[in-house]
């Protein structure tokens, strides 16, 4: 009886293991092109020579991606030149190009804002809410995806999540923290 408890014990610490060694294998994204709010083309494959390349899905209407807005600019003049690229991503039904212009220049978006028509990008990637956020290597390799951090409130904030990852990716070191839960207002998608 003993040995098959043992036996049964060892099973179930392997199923474990491969099990979550599964859960951290990177998923490689393919390349895209989108167009910003311009009208200008945009290829993911243009940031390959980049460390790192942030992908923001984020909105003009969302109060808690607006919340946001301050942050992420904070985190494209802290990163971005260490080689680290930032592509927001605006994937709403409702919120269209002049919109999206508009709030880039309220906000002082210096990173490119692309315009998901369809949500194609954001159904590829499976990103649900705003803010949503995929770190991939120059290989398109998600190394981190989740939130920005663990607090809408900034004054709230404990953890930082993407600074911790992106600081973490330029020192050489794997990403302590490959997931996180992202939350915010649900992308709002054109039905298929």
């Amino acid at each position: 009886m003993k040995k098959i408890i043992f036996i049964t014990m060892i099973l179930m610490f392997s199923i474990s293991a491969i099990m979550q060694a599964k859960t951290h294998e990177k998923m490689k994204v393919e390349n895209f092109t989108l167009k910003d709010y311009n009208g200008e083309e945009h290829s993911l494959a243009d940031f390959k020579d980049s460390e790192a390349i942030v992908l923001m899905f984020i909105a003009t209407q969302c109060p808690v991606s607006n919340a946001y807005n301050e942050r992420m600019v904070e985190l494209y003049n802290d990163f971005s030149d260490k080689n680290v690229s930032f592509v927001g991503i605006n994937s709403n039904k409702q919120e269209d190009v002049a919109e999206i212009k508009k709030h880039s220049a309220e906000h002082n978006f210096q990173f490119p804002v692309l315009k998901d028509r369809g949500n194609v990008i954001a159904d590829r990637f499976d990103a649900s809410v705003t803010p949503e956020i995929y770190v991939l290597n120059s290989d398109f390799k998600v190394l981190y995806h989740g939130r920005i951090d663990d607090s809408r409130r900034e004054s709230e904030v404990k953890s930082h999540d993407l600074r911790q990852s992106l600081n973490e990716i330029l020192a050489g070191k794997e990403v302590s923290t490959h997931k996180t839960k992202a939350f915010g207002c649900t992308i709002k998608r054109v039905k298929k």
